[in-house]
């Protein structure tokens, strides 16, 4: 019975992220050229900035963001609609044995960053932060 060895990297094996790249690539060009024709992506900018990968291969999870971090229901939505057409172009563009299965979701590291830099500039960590005049 093979051993199933456990990934250390965070983002998984090497071949995955390079995968994912590859994927992301694929996907960011497809979006950026307008190939995707449909009403609700017309008037969005969107930014892929992960793709994540199984260790199999089979499954692509494409994290996604509008621009302005607004619509991202109706652009999931949008995405959603046209996931066979996605698939397909990513299947052309990317030379893999089996075309991934696709999913999107939205990206909220964006979000979390706002969060922490809000955090940051609250008084209280200001005055942690700031530099004691008692120690010269």
């Amino acid at each position: 019975m093979p051993r199933q060895k456990k990934s250390s990297a965070p983002g998984g094996s090497q071949r995955q992220l390079r995968v994912g790249e590859t994927v992301r690539h694929a996907v960011a060009d497809i979006l950026s050229h307008g190939d995707v024709h449909d009403p609700d992506l017309e008037g969005h900018i969107i930014t892929v900035p992960e793709v994540r990968m199984s260790p199999d291969l089979k499954l692509a999870t494409i994290y996604v963001m509008p621009l302005g971090g607004r619509d991202t229901d109706v652009v999931i939505a949008a995405l959603e609609r046209n996931k066979k057409f996605l698939r397909g172009e990513i299947a052309h563009r990317v030379n893999l044995k089996f075309a991934p299965d696709i999913r999107f979701r939205v990206d909220e590291r964006f979000d979390e960053a706002a969060r922490i830099e809000k955090l940051l500039r609250t008084p209280a960590v200001q005055r942690d932060l700031a530099p004691d005049s008692d120690d010269e």
